[in-house]
């Protein structure tokens, strides 16, 4: 390997380590994501269900039935 990649690769490393033992040492204080985050996705979620399933039941969609063979093309006027 060569020197200069090497020592780049040294420098790397050492970084890596230094934050992993700087963040080992840290007491974890709870942030605004810990504190909120599941309340935050679980109030998302039911919004969005809440909504969409208000649109769905309002837009009067027959689910799962085939036009086919029901429809008929109207007759031509000239």
């Amino acid at each position: 390997m060569f020197p200069v990649a090497r020592a780049a690769q040294s420098l790397v490393a050492r970084g890596i380590q230094h934050t992993a033992v700087r963040r080992a040492h840290r007491k974890h204080e709870p942030d605004f994501h810990d504190k909120y985050g599941t309340m935050i996705l679980l109030g998302g979620a039911a919004v969005f269900s809440a909504v969409w399933g208000y649109v769905f039941t309002g837009l009067n969609i027959a689910w799962g039935f085939s036009p086919v063979g029901r429809i008929t093309p109207k007759e031509w006027r000239e």
